[in-house]
């Protein structure tokens, strides 16, 4: 079977991403970090097998998208019913990661589903930072208490108490604050992520 990709994300302006980042960094340099993030998952996504490579996006794209994407709106409220409706918009086996783990590499994303409804990816912070389901179903989502140390574990409970066999991926640091952006900059120094850091730690500007 046939993956369909969603990676879920915010267009990268300034005061709108990683503000957690700022400071020490400006929210300008913030944008710029998210940028190469994002940049970075979408060309781990294109380099997978797959049927559908979808990104549900907060915002308009951008010179920073890739060929081989469709892009839809994401829904308004709270996280876990846009993620919910990331699901709803998809049939058939759905692997969903966000844009906050630039070191993925692709071989994370290329899962298999046989003997397996679920794939999970935990996140250093308690959160996750993949959701795959076999049958996408988006109650399985509605109602998981989000940006809480908890997030991730409740998730997981909510897939396992539905009966459903999970796959556990790796665990993945986010890029919320700096401390973060420099362990993953270090972990992946060949992304666009880790040089968009060291051009800003050189006093460099990455736009124009």
């Amino acid at each position: 079977m046939r993956t369909t990709l969603l990676v879920i994300a915010k267009e990268p302006l300034p005061g709108r991403v990683k503000t957690r980042l700022v400071p020490p960094y400006t929210f300008e340099q913030a944008a710029q970090l998210a940028e190469a993030a994002l940049s970075d998952t979408l060309a781990a996504a294109l380099t997978v097998p797959a049927c559908r490579r979808v990104l549900v996006l907060e915002g308009r794209p951008g010179p920073w998208l890739p060929d081989g994407f469709e892009v839809i709106p994401q829904s308004g409220g709270p996280l876990d019913e846009r993620l919910a409706s990331a699901f709803a918009a998809v049939r058939g086996p759905a692997l969903l990661i966000g844009m906050d783990t630039p070191q993925v590499a692709p071989e994370l994303l290329a899962v298999e589903w046989e003997g397996v409804d679920a794939w999970f990816g935990p996140a250093a912070d308690g959160g996750f930072w993949a959701l795959g389901l076999r049958v996408p179903d988006p109650d399985l989502m509605r109602g998981v208490p989000v940006s809480t140390p908890d997030t991730g574990a409740a998730q997981l409970l909510r897939l396992r108490e539905a009966g459903l066999r999970v796959a556990v991926l790796p665990l993945l640091r986010d890029v919320d604050t700096a401390e973060d952006a420099a362990a993953v900059a270090a972990l992946a120094p060949g992304t666009r992520f880790a040089a968009c850091l060291a051009r800003i730690a050189a006093g460099w500007d990455d736009r124009p």
